[in-house]
């Protein structure tokens, strides 16, 4: 879970400023935490809590209402609607790591995932993003291999997986959309050497940087054991005292690195 977080910590820069290259400063003092987190957190207290997703959702947005929301999202977490607003944005997947470590079997992890995309993202599209991204963090600390967890992303949510970055980057652009960001993500960690290159592979697409680099960030952290701790020191000095505490209660419990 804090792989994900570091990911969106490390992309905030880049949002809006596209970076073609891998060559870039993990951290400045312009490093922020954003929606990403503020939503990652409020799945894990969710998961805690065993409380609604929708309701946390809300209690979130009001808390950091300043950390860069989406417009549809800004608008039914300020109002009294509970109905979905039909997204298909990555949203949905930016922030359901967490469902990938507190469900002990495939089929659990995807009805847990679509639980946390469907209060607002109830499109097929959104549903897709974040199940794919919470079954590849499964299979990563379940110790797949990068070819198994290939083969079954791509055999069960139809991504093409057998894209090279290379060839992605120099085409790419900003989208936020599930379908046009989530498979790019999850190639950043399908070609990653470590926790590091993982995030950097995302970011140097040029597109949703702390979304893809959340995302990459999550399954990444899983697959290679944990996060390097002077990137954990970064993040944590960045985090509000309260979201660092559902941060540690979860890895508590769930038995994260």
């Amino acid at each position: 879970m804090i792989g994900a977080i570091a990911g969106d910590v490390i992309g905030s820069v880049y949002e809006g400023k596209p970076l073609k290259t891998k060559n870039f400063p993990l951290f400045s003092q312009q490093s922020r935490f954003t929606d990403d987190t503020v939503l990652t957190v409020a799945v894990a207290e969710a998961l805690l809590r065993g409380a609604d997703y929708a309701a946390a959702f809300k209690r979130y947005f009001r808390a950091y209402p300043d950390r860069g929301f989406g417009g549809f999202f800004v608008r039914w977490a300020s109002s009294d609607q509970v109905a979905p607003y039909g997204s298909f944005g990555n949203g949905a997947a930016m922030r359901v790591a967490p469902t990938g470590w507190a469900r002990d079997t495939w089929s659990e992890v995807l009805a847990e995932a679509r639980r946390s995309a469907r209060v607002t993202h109830d499109h097929p599209e959104g549903i897709r993003g974040a199940q794919a991204t919470a079954a590849a963090v499964f299979m990563a600390r379940t110790d797949a291999s990068k070819h198994h967890i290939r083969r079954a992303i791509q055999a069960h949510f139809a991504y093409d997986l057998e894209r090279a970055l290379d060839g992605i980057r120099g085409e790419y652009r900003f989208d936020v959309s599930c379908q046009g960001s989530v498979p790019e993500a999850i190639i950043s960690f399908l070609e990653s050497s470590d926790y590091e290159d993982a995030v950097r592979n995302a970011v140097s697409l040029g597109g949703d940087s702390d979304t893809m680099a959340c995302i990459a960030g999550g399954i990444a952290e899983a697959f290679y054991g944990g996060v390097p701790q002077w990137i954990v020191d970064q993040v944590r000095a960045r985090l509000d005292p309260p979201l660092w505490d559902v941060v540690a209660e979860f890895r508590g419990k769930f038995g994260l690195p």
